[in-house]
């Protein structure tokens, strides 16, 4: 009796999955059914949540007093607190790792060397960043990014240039990955030149590779198969450097003090507490970082080394934020995506705050279709134009770096601005570039303390700048990616 029972229930199960399986999901705005190539065949495929990238570690946005917490003993007075709105994000749990780039720069050099070899020299980090005229670091310069003894460590010598290129092939390479763990495409280890990889590329259909299965095309007037849209919710979004307010924001890691959205200490440094040794009981008086004490004093005496590390130590060394990111008050400084203004803490947004915008578009060709990508394989854009953006009402140029501050919006003399300046930016008039500033359009933001500097440039709050163009052996930087879609991960 209870073995027939047992088939009366399984079989009423299995024809009510038949009846509601064959039911399709049908549009509120129509009530035309997705999915289906008889009516057009619009498609809604399932999308759960956005993936975390390799490396990453997911940053739960929300408001916060961004600027300086403690006093400004360099009287820059370039970072009043502010309160701001950060949305939520991903961001490396460690530095680029000397080992990351040298992956890098092998898949440069294996893809580009034959014909464009300058592609991987322009790589490069500059090693010659450990010279000091009155010090003996030519071991540091011929060891430290290439022996393997430092693999793990954070690479230095690379400029804002070449942070954002990393950042760039990192993003093409993940999402390759993704589509053949798919099945999408096959393993590829023979790309060459433009015959590469590249997100952009194949969202636009100029790149084939090696297809192992296409997804089917609902589409009636289709090829029957497709390649993998942004609709489709397979590929991730860029990596890219963090903006200023978004490192800022991670390295305090507030979420650990928060109380019914009260913030219960404010923080000076990414851990709690306003001293730079950990009171944990087993690790008591232990540095919570990488960074100089004092005059002369790196590492501290032997037999009782403080942080025990002369120069940059491993990734991952010493604790975490309550975001589970290491090293983000000493080790290395590391490049963010903001143009350095002095006074932004007056001019920027108060969500998702940035100064830096460059509005480009995709070039076209003589039929309005996507030009051919580059001989590298990268799809092309340009600056928007003015006549493009006559009618808008949120921005009126492609170049909005200057603008209230460097621009002529933000003189209050733009009469004798106008007759004196000598370029359309002004940056120039208004900073007077390398005589009275060194502040200018490529001047950008770096963030946190660095094995050379002292306990001050551990809060999260300092900000330094330097040339897009330069680099140094206290400068690394590590990955973020947007988040899309709602700011709590998994809902």
């Amino acid at each position: 009796m209870r073995i027939n029972r047992f088939f009366q229930v399984s079989a009423l199960v299995v024809a009510i999955m038949m009846v509601t399986g064959c039911k399709k999901e049908a549009s509120r705005s129509t009530g035309w059914e997705y999915n289906n190539p008889k009516n057009g065949g619009f498609e809604k495929r399932e999308f759960a949540d956005q993936g975390t990238g390799p490396g990453l570690v997911f940053i739960e946005g929300g408001t916060f007093a961004m600027g300086a917490t403690q006093d400004d003993v360099m009287f820059e007075w370039n970072n009043s607190p502010r309160r701001v709105t950060v949305s939520s994000f991903y961001m490396d749990e460690t530095e680029v790792r000397n080992l990351d780039y040298l992956e890098y720069l092998y898949w440069l050099n294996r893809v580009y060397s034959l014909n464009y070899p300058g592609v991987y020299r322009k790589a490069l980090p500059d090693t010659l960043v450990w010279r000091e005229k009155l010090a003996y670091n030519e071991p540091l310069l011929e060891y430290y990014f290439r022996h393997p003894a430092y693999r793990n460590y954070p690479v230095v010598g690379v400029t804002w240039g070449q942070a954002n290129d990393y950042c760039q092939w990192r993003t093409d390479r993940v999402n390759e990955m993704i589509l053949i763990q798919r099945g999408i495409l096959k393993m590829d280890s023979d790309q060459k030149d433009d015959k590469n990889f590249n997100t952009d590329a194949y969202l636009a259909g100029y790149y084939e590779g090696a297809p192992d299965r296409k997804l089917p095309d609902l589409n009636p007037a289709g090829k029957g198969t497709r390649n993998v849209k942004m609709e489709d919710g397979i590929l991730l979004p860029k990596y890219r450097l963090p903006t200023e307010a978004e490192w800022e924001f991670a390295a305090l890691g507030l979420i650990g003090n928060t109380l019914y959205e009260r913030v219960v200490e404010r923080k000076n440094y990414p851990w709690n507490g306003n001293y730079v040794r950990t009171d944990e009981s087993r690790y008591y008086g232990s540095f919570n970082d990488n960074f100089k004490r004092g005059k002369g004093d790196y590492m501290g005496v032997a037999g009782n080394l403080n942080d025990g590390a002369d120069v940059p130590s491993a990734c991952g060394s010493f604790f975490p934020n309550d975001y589970g990111l290491y090293n983000m008050a000493g080790n290395v400084s590391e490049w963010v995506l903001d143009v350095y203004r002095p006074l932004n803490a007056y001019d920027v947004s108060d969500l998702r705050p940035f100064r830096g915008n460059v509005y480009k578009t995709p070039v076209l060709d003589a039929e309005g279709f996507r030009a051919m990508p580059d001989s590298l394989g990268h799809m092309k854009y340009r600056d928007i134009t003015v006549s493009e953006a006559v009618n808008r009402k949120n921005y009126r140029q492609s170049d909005n770096i200057n603008y209230l501050d460097g621009d002529y919006a933000s003189s209050i003399n733009s009469g004798d601005w106008t007759a004196t300046a000598k370029d359309t930016s002004a940056t120039n008039t208004m900073y007077d570039f390398g005589k009275s500033s060194l502040i200018s359009d490529h001047a950008r933001v770096y963030k946190g303390g660095s094995w050379k500097d002292q306990a001050f440039y551990m809060s999260p709050g300092t900000r330094r700048f330097l040339d897009e163009n330069d680099a140094s052996n206290a400068i690394g930087f590590r990955c973020a990616m947007t988040r899309v879609g709602g700011s709590i991960a998994g809902k």
